[in-house]
């Protein structure tokens, strides 16, 4: 890279150093390979959709921006000026429907299988598949490093206006983007004695992880996973939803203590921590909420258990 190619470097997210190490660690396990499928029916200006891309990912530095670390003290990212978004098109009109379907899983495995050289941007990558005069499927792929879930609405909202302005030959009006260093910046800003102090004493007494012994496979040696759907009643959702307007908590809330209370049957313990995701997009950032990046957090929730009450 060259000096003129670069328009900012900075340090890394605490999340981010945590992403960064078990993609290192396990690259072929893909655990923050994000990838998004939708199929969009209608007649599209496939060159507006493709300029509509561009643009976003010229707007938002976070979509620009690789990673380095080695040669450095600190792992650093780099967001650079101008990046060439890559967006592949497939015709598949002439496919019949179920062959569209198989082509499609062989597809969205090609493209995990791929990955991302974290160190050249952008970490993203876009297909178009034609299935019909009328219809497209569209796929996005990006690394977690980039981005998180509030954020991809953001990207879609962008990309959705300035598809339509250039429909109708118009320039898009987008209001600044904040750039995600703000938010770096108020990290580095934190006292993180204070915050060391603070965790220490919430975790006072804590010594091993909670074991769920119901598996023995461990994560870390493997990345295969499942994926189990179960759909409540009308009933058992109407009672849950009851519940939590009577104690005045979140439907999420009930799901934590009751994820609380399967770790202590199974653990046989009554002291349980376990890890919760928040947003972490704090509020003394002027539109944080606006911003495209990765700003989630895990937090430990301690629970204290008493296997006597109901």
């Amino acid at each position: 890279m060259s000096r003129d190619e670069i328009q900012d470097i900075y340090p890394l997210s605490p999340m981010q150093e945590g992403m960064l190490f078990h993609s290192l660690y396990a690259p072929d396990a893909h655990a923050y390979f994000e990838q998004s499928s939708w199929r969009l029916d209608g007649t599209m200006d496939l060159p507006a959709l493709e300029q509509a891309w561009h643009h976003v990912v010229e707007r938002h530095t976070a979509l620009r921006s690789a990673f380095i670390w080695e040669g450095v003290d600190h792992p650093l990212q780099i967001v650079y000026r101008n990046v060439t978004l890559h967006i592949e098109t497939r015709d598949w009109r002439h496919l019949s429907e179920s062959e569209q379907e198989q082509a499609l899983d062989a597809f969205l495995a090609e493209d995990r299988a791929q990955g991302f050289d974290l160190a050249f941007p952008p970490l993203m990558r876009l297909a178009i598949l034609r299935l019909r005069d009328d219809a497209l499927q569209l796929v996005w792929s990006h690394h977690h490093l980039l981005l998180d879930g509030w954020s991809v609405p953001l990207v879609m909202r962008d990309v959705m206006t300035c598809y339509e302005a250039y429909c109708h030959g118009q320039t898009p009006y987008l209001s600044p983007a904040r750039p995600y260093r703000e938010y770096i910046a108020w990290l580095q800003s934190q006292d993180r004695t204070a915050a060391e102090a603070f965790w220490r004493e919430r975790l006072r007494g804590f010594t091993a992880h909670t074991p769920l012994t119901v598996d023995r496979h461990s994560a870390i040696e493997t990345d295969e996973y499942g994926i189990v759907q179960h759909r409540l009643s009308a009933d058992a959702t109407a009672a849950l939803q009851e519940m939590a307007r009577r104690y005045h908590v979140t439907l999420n809330t009930i799901l934590q203590g009751a994820w609380a209370l399967l770790l202590s049957r199974y653990s046989g313990q009554q002291d349980i921590v376990f890890g919760a995701t928040v947003s972490g997009r704090p509020a003394e950032i002027p539109d944080v909420e606006s911003i495209v990046g990765l700003f989630i957090n895990t937090l430990p929730v301690r629970v204290s258990v008493d296997p006597e009450a109901r």
